[in-house]
């Protein structure tokens, strides 16, 4: 419950900043060529800070790293209230970004650490539903809050959810009794990221990471303004569209997880990369109201579900404890890296192209993310694993 808690609050800070980048940027008078930056400052800062703090959880353990995430995170969100201006804004989402490298990284591997890989599906499903219950409440009701009060109000929402898991996992969240790994000093850390991207195994990961989250950047920031200037969505909308979003992934979420236990996962994360190609093509001529952009939402967050708690559960079996938590580490932080990127690109891609053009990057970014899976990531036997 910590963990799901976590991930909740965590999750749902990312996710209502697409909603309420129109409050943002009427709010503070921010051009709308620089709302990417505000995207891509978090996630450049999640993924230095997740470099950072990987090999440190690998040594001092999971449960230490993840207490102090929660509690930065608690008081960065809380400092959302006092953004006044662009770099106000960017300076608070950038301290967000550093607690979010300690956590996200650290989850996933407290999950391998705990669990056996035969149920690592499952367990990664159970967690991961804090991301779909935070699209179902969360997201919504930060966008509600932000429309009625500014867009401060949403952040401090999910000051307040961080703040309970802090204290829920302080209480019930034990360390793994796993074996713990050696030096975590800068020449040490360096080293073993380089080992582990000589793997073939982890490099294609790693770029499959990157290349996903680019292609979840490329399209979702300015898909809430596209919907709204050009489809007449209203913000009412926009936070019903995400709720229904999040039931998609709740009643899948779990069960793709499951299922991966018991057909592998790479057939889901291949299946995901390339429907969600095809959707997001589809979309600039298909989503034409209100009704078709929830329809949209629904099926793209039942693909989601299909690849991210297999591709996690994947991921954990392709080290030991001793270096689970550098090595997922290594691929959020690429991943976020891919994700700024994206984010920054998409303002220019949206000015010069419209919001076609950020579907076709995002379409095709998402396919070679299942071109580097199928080539470059094993399927583990469960014994071996």
């Amino acid at each position: 419950m910590p963990l799901w808690l976590m991930v909740l609050a965590v999750s749902s800070q990312v996710m209502v900043v697409s909603p309420v980048l129109p409050r943002i940027e009427a709010e503070l008078g921010i051009a709308e060529s620089k709302l990417g930056f505000i995207v891509s400052g978090y996630a450049i800062s999640l993924a230095v800070f997740a470099l950072v703090v990987g090999p440190i959880s690998d040594r001092v353990g999971r449960r230490r790293v993840i207490l102090a995430g929660t509690g930065i995170m608690t008081a960065a969100l809380g400092m959302h209230a006092f953004a006044n201006d662009f770099w106000s804004l960017v300076g608070v989402r950038i301290l967000a970004g550093a607690a979010g490298g300690a956590l996200t990284g650290s989850a996933v591997a407290y999950v391998g650490d705990y669990f056996p890989y035969t149920r690592r599906g499952w367990a990664s499903g159970w967690v991961m539903s804090g991301f779909a219950v935070g699209q179902i409440l969360g997201v919504p009701s930060g966008a509600l809050l932000a429309e009625a009060y500014g867009f401060r109000s949403a952040f401090v929402l999910f000051a307040l959810v961080c703040a309970v898991a802090f204290v829920m996992t302080l209480i019930f969240v034990p360390q793994p009794d796993v074996e713990r790994g050696g030096s975590a000093d800068v020449r040490s850390a360096l080293r073993r990221y380089r080992a582990l991207l000589q793997q073939r195994s982890v490099a294609y990961s790693a770029m499959a990471y990157a290349t996903m989250f680019f292609s979840v950047s490329s399209f979702v920031v300015y898909f809430p303004k596209w919907a709204e200037s050009s489809k007449g969505l209203t913000p009412g909308n926009i936070a019903s569209m995400f709720m229904v979003g999040g039931v998609a992934s709740v009643i899948f979420g779990v069960q793709t997880g499951k299922l991966s236990d018991r057909v592998g996962r790479k057939p889901l994360i291949l299946a995901s990369c390339w429907g969600t190609t095809a959707l997001f093509l589809a979309v600039p001529w298909f989503v034409v109201g209100n009704l078709t952009a929830h329809v949209f939402l629904f099926l793209a967050m039942v693909l989601v579900a299909m690849r991210v708690s297999p591709f996690q559960a994947l991921l954990t079996a392709l080290s030991g404890a001793r270096e689970r938590g550098s090595l997922m580490s290594l691929v959020v932080a690429l991943g976020q890296l891919g994700g700024g990127l994206g984010a920054a690109m998409a303002g220019s891609t949206f000015g010069r192209f419209g919001f076609t053009g950020c579907a076709v990057v995002a379409a095709i970014s998402v396919a070679f993310t299942g071109v580097f899976v199928l080539v470059g990531v094993p399927e583990p036997e469960p014994e071996a694993a």
